[in-house]
């Protein structure tokens, strides 16, 4: 009989052994030392954990903070704060395209006073944060920093992260405003002020996830991902921005699924690519080449049906990220298929890091996996294919032509649908879905957000749309349209209207009228 054939998740051939002639002919570099294949730090783990964020926004500011504080009191060494949709497309919460939507998916933040109350009793300066924001996300970084400074925060020690990732909406999620151009633009002002106003901010978190949970594989996640990056770094270059200062604010944000030697490759190839990549566009700084990412468990591989077996699969992914160097980890809870999770699931999710960080014996030394036969292939196989991929995409002219040609939107719905059919076929099992099935399940507590919420909020907004200075909104929006109108940085325009209560649909809808809609 014979032998079957093994593949990982992106189509690399699995050889049923492995030995030393199968290791790449270069030479392992050290852990810290370019291209970092190993990991950015010498020292890695045993010098300091990775952040442990849950990322976590329900409902109103109030409901979100009591969430938060709750991390916190379990170990959460960092926040990260997920947003409804009328907050990511730039409605307020009274918008009639927001009925239905606000708080669902996120938290709902409509003004500098929705912030106040997001983080009331949390100093700035004292944790990291990681906002989930793109097309508004110059808004809500404008908020955080309009708090920071109201609470007598130092700016240069203000730290985390808004993901404002835009090309990947365009290819992936869908929660985009503006067209690509005006959108590149806005993410240059960010970098530029960033770097002088809050230089220890991350000024985007250049995202393989929501690729991932497209539909994608682990090679395109890597491909598409790299070559949007590369995108930001040319567009940043073209404005005369210093490729070794805004290069180390440069964060990632990748995606951890189950076949966990494949995402260990993955995550050990992005550090070698990138790094190569910031070199070849002129970076001589090393902490300018380095890869930094943080790693969510992957979404798109819970199962509504035995939610509890979810549990087992997020360990095998935190294991993926850890073996693989993450600087920064959110795992997702077990019933995140059936409805935002509960408390007990968040609290579950935290555990499993915590077990992998303290009794795993994962972070005890640097990228354990060094020198496995199979690993070592396998991430010199990843890195091959992902540069062959992003090659057809320079040739293209880079990633915004290939977005605008829908290249990569196809490719990524390919992939999509080949998985789903090997689901179908049995040719990949899902246990409890395909296979290993039951026929009755057990009743999961869900968290169920109050529909009234976008009452609540309406009647804020109309609060604050009363006691503010009507003459100074005027005053602020009109300046945000003359900057937005010319080549100045919209940026100090944008705080300035935050500070006098101008909510996040009028400065979005001020820049709507400069910049048009993308369709």
């Amino acid at each position: 009989m014979a032998e079957e054939s093994k593949y990982t998740d992106s189509g690399i051939s699995i050889k049923t052994l492995y030995q030393p002639d199968d290791l790449p002919a270069q030479p392992l570099s050290l852990p810290g030392e370019y291209p970092f294949t190993r990991g950015i730090q010498p020292d890695m783990y045993r010098g300091k954990l990775w952040t442990m964020r849950q990322y976590a926004g329900f409902s109103t500011a109030e409901e979100s903070n009591k969430r938060y504080h709750y991390l916190l009191s379990q170990g959460v060494s960092g926040l990260s704060v997920a947003f409804d949709l009328p907050t990511q497309i730039g409605y307020d919460s009274d918008h009639p395209l927001a009925d239905g939507e606000v708080g669902k998916v996120g938290v709902a933040i409509d003004s500098i006073e929705d912030m106040q109350v997001l983080f009331n009793g949390i100093r700035l300066e004292d944790v990291s944060t990681s906002m989930t924001i793109n097309a508004t996300g110059f808004i809500l970084l404008a908020f955080y920093v309009a708090l920071a400074r109201q609470q007598g925060a130092d700016l240069k020690k203000i730290s985390g992260t808004i993901q404002n990732d835009i090309l990947k909406e365009y290819a992936a999620r869908g929660t985009y405003i503006y067209p690509p151009q005006p959108s590149m633009r806005i993410i240059t002002d960010i970098f530029e002020w960033c770097s002088r106003e809050v230089p220890k901010w991350n000024t985007i978190s250049i995202s393989g996830y929501h690729i991932r949970e497209a539909g994608s594989t682990a090679v395109q996640e890597l491909a598409f991902t790299l070559a949007n990056g590369r995108a930001y770094v040319e567009a940043a270059l073209q404005k005369g921005l210093d490729i070794n200062v805004f290069g180390k604010r440069l964060s990632f944000f990748f995606n951890a699924h189950n076949n966990l030697f494949e995402e260990v490759a993955k995550f050990r190839a992005a550090r070698k690519l990138w790094a190569e990549i910031m070199k070849d566009l002129g970076a001589t700084d090393p902490k300018a080449m380095m890869l930094r990412f943080h790693t969510q468990t992957g979404g798109s591989t819970l199962t509504a049906q035995q939610p509890l077996n979810n549990i087992a699969r997020v360990t095998v992914q935190t294991l993926a990220a850890v073996l693989g160097g993450t600087q920064s980890l959110h795992t997702n809870g077990y019933d995140e298929a059936l409805s935002l999770p509960t408390e007990e699931a968040a609290r579950i999710a935290l555990r499993t890091q915590q077990i992998v960080a303290f009794e795993s014996g994962a972070p005890d030394t640097v990228d354990p996996l060094a020198g496995s036969y199979y690993v070592e292939s396998l991430t010199s196989q990843v890195e091959t294919a992902a540069r062959e991929l992003m090659q057809r995409i320079s040739d293209m002219g880079g990633s915004v032509t290939a977005i605008e040609k829908g290249f990569i939107q196809e490719e990524i719905a390919r992939s999509a649908y080949t998985y789903q059919r090997q689901i179908e076929t049995n040719d990949k099992i899902i246990v409890g879905v395909n296979k290993f099935t039951v026929s009755e399940e057990p009743s999961i507590p869900i968290l169920k957000v109050d529909d009234q919420i976008r009452t609540v909020q309406s009647e804020k907004l109309q609060q604050l749309r009363q006691s503010r200075n009507h003459a100074k909104v005027d005053q602020c929006l009109q300046e945000l349209n003359d900057k937005a109108s010319s080549d100045e940085n919209i940026m100090p325009a944008v705080l300035e209207a935050v500070e006098n209560k101008c909510t996040l649909g009028e400065i979005a809808d001020t820049l709507r009228e400069v910049f048009g809609e993308h369709r």
